[in-house]
């Protein structure tokens, strides 16, 4: 079974297609990107796009939490360099929902999670940089 992200209360008004994965880590039981998320309109975070920028982009995190278990199908940890020279592991191209977790696919690579928790967009701040 599959399900739009955006079915997710905190997925409202993002866009991971064009969100830039910036890091990723995993612990014992979450899975963690930091992103620089694309809000569209309908999010309440949402702002004019910046001079310059196409989106409104917010950094933030991307979390699965409440996770038994990972499998990575592939890896790709190759930086990509924008035109302005910073660099990034590329975008979020789809996050299906499963029965028993989810799939989450990008330039990065390919990993399934098993979580019955919802993801969760929290906005970066100093004190989620390291914490779930």
């Amino acid at each position: 079974m599959t399900a739009d992200y955006e079915d997710y209360e905190s997925l409202k008004g993002v866009y991971l297609e064009d969100s830039y994965v910036m890091d990723i880590v995993e612990g014992p039981d979450f899975l963690r990107f930091t992103i620089e998320a694309v809000l569209t309109p309908d999010n309440p975070r949402y702002s004019p796009p910046k001079p310059g920028e196409q989106y409104c982009y917010v950094d933030s995190t991307l979390t699965f939490e409440g996770v038994s278990k990972s499998t990575w199908d592939k890896r790709n940890f190759r930086k990509y360099k924008d035109a302005s020279g910073e660099e990034d592991y590329g975008n979020i191209d789809s996050l299906l929902t499963l029965d028993d977790g989810y799939r989450v696919e990008g330039d990065w690579g390919s990993v399934r999670i098993w979580s019955n928790e919802p993801p969760r967009l929290r906005p970066l701040t100093p004190d989620n940089t390291n914490a779930r």
